[in-house]
């Protein structure tokens, strides 16, 4: 996904892992939507990129335990130590930009 691609392209590329994923672990579409508790038409629409919800690619990205793809999505935020070591007050308001007087 380095390069600018459509939506649909980018639907199409993750379902093609979803899909290459399911086979590399070598299960058929119906033992997925048992663990995952959808339809097979929901993972068909998944893995050929047709449209899905979030919720289908969350239960199946867990029924593949794969949990951690979603991480690169949100990953946590932490506090940057270097933040911690001052007390300055948190900033409520943006500066105003100093007119030039040319």
């Amino acid at each position: 996904m380095n390069k600018l691609m459509t939506i649909e392209e980018m639907e199409q590329q993750l379902g093609a892992s979803i899909r290459r994923l399911r086979l590399q672990k070598n299960l058929d579409r119906g033992t997925v939507c048992q663990m995952a508790g959808i339809s097979l038409n929901a993972l068909r629409h998944l893995e050929t990129g047709s449209g899905t919800t979030v919720k289908t690619l969350l239960l199946v990205t867990r029924a593949l335990n794969r949990l951690e793809w979603l991480d690169a999505i949100a990953p946590k935020v932490s506090i940057n130590p270097l933040h911690m070591v001052r007390n300055k007050p948190q900033r409520q308001r943006a500066r105003r930009k100093i007119k030039d007087n040319d």
